[in-house]
């Protein structure tokens, strides 16, 4: 089966830098063949078995359940046991992680963040609600609820936090932990010892890219 990386839309927009790091550690530890940029929410029109890595909770439920020639594994399955990757030592470090409502009943995804958290000795303070009983950071609401409403769920949501610094593997979390008043640090950050920057956080802004993005790819 061939397996192409799948960065998506958010990933290109926040750090294409990053996806092209990725892209060339992939090609050379993980037979990554190359890059697949169409959006998720538009068919991908393969005609074989098309195996995509991805790091966007949404590109992996939506390639996983919605085009019959694609199916997903995660970045993180990859790195889970890998000894290829120049992990960071965040020298114990506490964080806690707010998990992504796209993969909510996705386990393996759950395990592998959290396996790639531990080769970087960060150590993880579960919330309260987590994993397969994680809560949407609130961002989901978008377009659904006004923009006050959805400002004061994500509010809520972070408040549940039980320290300030939050590892987050969707960049639209980025956003929500940052209106919610604590430090959000990307997974794909981590990895390269970056520092996540939340800009734009406002949400008609930061959706507005999106949307143009996804009608782009």
């Amino acid at each position: 089966m061939r397996r192409l990386f799948a960065p998506g839309c958010a990933l290109m927009l926040y750090n294409p830098d990053l996806a092209s790091r990725l892209l060339e550690e992939l090609r050379r530890h993980a037979s990554v063949k190359g890059l697949h940029l169409t959006c998720c929410r538009h068919e991908p029109g393969y005609t074989r078995p098309t195996e995509l890595v991805n790091v966007c909770p949404g590109c992996d439920r939506r390639f996983r359940t919605l085009y019959p020639m694609t199916s997903t594994i995660s970045l993180w399955e990859l790195l889970e046991d890998c000894d290829w990757f120049p992990f960071p030592d965040y020298r114990e470090e506490t964080m806690t992680v707010l998990d992504a409502c796209p993969v909510r009943d996705q386990d393996r995804v759950h395990r592998a963040v959290r396996a790639v958290l531990r080769k970087m000795y960060i150590n993880v303070v579960e919330p309260e609600k987590t994993m397969s009983q994680s809560v949407c950071c609130g961002d989901s609401f978008y377009g659904t609820l006004p923009k006050d409403a959805v400002m004061e769920q994500i509010r809520t949501r972070v408040a549940q936090m039980p320290v300030d610094d939050v590892v987050v593997y969707c960049v639209s979390c980025i956003k929500a932990v940052a209106i919610g008043g604590k430090t959000p640090r990307y997974l794909v950050d981590l990895l390269y010892g970056h520092a996540t920057d939340p800009d734009p956080i406002d949400p008609d802004e930061w959706h507005a890219l999106l949307d143009k993005y996804i009608e782009a790819h």
